[in-house]
């Protein structure tokens, strides 16, 4: 008898946690979704719940702070999207090569992603929780990939500032957006700021 109540106890559990795994997804989609569409600072604990079928004090207590949930849905959204493989591009020899490629498969990832990308960047500066985010992923990830590729490139001194200046400037989300406005494609793009690069 006692297996068989133990047995029962523990079957309770396991569909309670899943439960719980399925209401938390739910509510991360929900989450991302809204940030895709109106962006960040216009989602609401509100609008979350309606759209993954919750009560508000459902996504409180799953996400007590909003911290948790940003980096819940940045995670979700890495996931589907995830950055590119640079590998290739970072062993190319040619150091204007190297550049162009990098930037052109960054700038590949930017159009895939821009509704999103564009609505947290814009946003992050009404949002903390955000902007700490952001600061410890995107902005240190890209500064990582700003530093490799100007060390590669040998500059040293107030050059090497010059350069480093410039190499961040050609990875920035901002940079990719108005080069599309302009009518530049990602390889286009790549080119004109890989010579931009190169001539500092």
């Amino acid at each position: 008898m006692n297996g068989m109540s133990t047995e029962k106890r523990s079957y309770e559990l396991r569909a309670r946690a899943e439960r719980q795994r399925e209401t938390r997804r739910r509510i991360v989609e929900a989450t991302a979704a809204l940030h895709q569409d109106v962006g960040p600072a216009r989602t609401t604990v509100s609008e979350i719940a309606r759209r993954a079928g919750v009560q508000r004090l459902t996504v409180y207590n799953h996400f007590p702070d909003e911290a948790e949930l940003f980096a819940a849905c940045q995670r979700h959204f890495m996931t589907r999207h995830p950055p590119p493989d640079l590998s290739a591009a970072l062993t190319l020899e040619d150091a204007h090569a190297r550049v162009e490629a990098v930037l052109g498969a960054m700038y590949e990832s930017y159009r895939e992603r821009a509704p999103m990308t564009s609505n947290v960047l814009r946003d992050r500066s009404a949002l903390p929780a955000l902007d700490a985010l952001l600061e410890r992923t995107m902005d240190a990830q890209l500064g990582q990939l700003a530093d490799a590729l100007t060390a590669a490139l040998g500059a040293r001194g107030g050059r090497a500032k010059r350069l480093h200046a410039t190499v961040a400037l050609a990875l920035d989300f901002w940079t990719w957006e108005r080069l599309a406005r302009e009518g530049f494609d990602e390889r286009a793009a790549a080119q004109l700021m890989a010579s931009l690069v190169g001539a500092c």
